[in-house]
């Protein structure tokens, strides 16, 4: 960070704030990165999948998301420790096996594969599902291990991090509201898309990668993490609810859970969580300006994987700016 760059205060400390504050350190901005909770991620980041998978997504969302994200997995592993890079599994019970076909559908960059290569990949599944689709060239990483990390990142480059913290009358060149429900106020179409939550502790499973169990109405993905814990989520409900994660939720990514593999039924409960989106109506994160303020917003379900190219756009306007000074 050089003494003159661009003074920069970035409101809301998930994953958008963080990416944004690292990405415009690393350009010599000086950061004081404003968070209203007592630690890093106290949003709905903390409770995200973090898959980066740019090609899975297509199946649900725009070409753009696609088109945006292809480089995410690249900016994850030259930032924090600890990135998979294993692809993505992809498959359904014998009942909901023509739910393949339409994920297929929509998609690419995968493989068709047998019962035998889904038993070479993951063992464990093995003579579980007699065909998949996988996407080799996806990965995942821990959030909070993640967000932890570009916590300690930011202050390596001379950012201020300030936790619990109000409203400042300081001046600063540019602003930048990362701050998801909290600009709801300021951004109108901003609206609530509820997501559910468990993390599992399960000693007799072992996964290498984000596994995604398709079923009609509620797709559920598992995600394996450090010390035999797995993520199960997450369900999609068009809701402004902030209430605990409700017991229709529990049931259904639990059974799906036990679907993909009895051995969660003996599971540890560990962590059982909801949290609420910030999404625009068309589900595509932006980034706006407002003379000298900036918002990035409506993450949805692309936090991790957006948020690089999120944060380089602010950068583009910010730089690009000073440049024309």
């Amino acid at each position: 960070m050089t003494e003159n760059g661009p003074s920069v205060l970035v409101l809301g400390a998930g994953v958008a704030g963080l990416v944004t504050a690292v990405t415009l350190a690393e350009q010599g901005a000086r950061i004081v990165l404003h968070e209203r909770g007592a630690r890093v991620g106290s949003g709905a980041s903390w409770f995200a999948g973090g898959m980066l998978a740019p090609w899975c997504e297509a199946e649900s969302a725009p070409a753009e998301v696609t088109r945006d994200a292809v480089g995410s997995l690249e900016w994850w592993i030259e930032h924090v420790p600890n990135v998979q890079r294993q692809g993505t599994l992809v498959v359904a019970p014998p009942r909901d096996v023509g739910e393949l076909g339409r994920f297929g559908r929509r998609t690419s960059h995968f493989e068709t594969i047998s019962a035998q290569r889904i038993g070479q990949l993951e063992p464990d599944l093995a003579d579980r599902f007699d065909t998949g689709l996988f996407f080799p060239d996806e990965g995942h990483v821990d959030p909070r291990q993640a967000l932890t990390s570009l916590r300690e990142k930011l202050r390596s480059l001379g950012g201020v991090i300030r936790l619990d913290a109000s409203v400042t009358d300081e001046n600063f060149d540019w602003y930048v509201d990362c701050t998801g429900m909290g600009a709801r106020q300021q951004l109108g179409t901003l609206r609530g898309v509820r997501g559910e939550m468990l993390l599992l502790r399960c000693p007799e499973l072992n996964l290498h990668r984000p596994v995604r169990l398709l079923h009609p109405r509620i797709p559920v993905y598992v995600v394996p993490r450090a010390d035999n814990l797995f993520m199960i989520g997450a369900t999609m409900v068009e809701s402004d609810d902030e209430r605990q994660i409700t017991v229709r939720a529990m049931t259904d990514l639990l059974n799906a859970a036990y679907t993909l593999h009895p051995a969660f039924a003996d599971a540890e409960i560990v962590e059982a969580n909801a949290g609420l989106r910030p999404s625009f109506p068309d589900n595509v994160p932006r980034v706006g300006r407002d003379g000298q303020r900036i918002y990035v917003n409506g993450m949805y379900r692309h936090g991790f994987l957006l948020s690089p190219s999120r944060a380089k756009q602010v950068a583009d306007i910010i730089f690009n700016a000073a440049e024309a000074d």
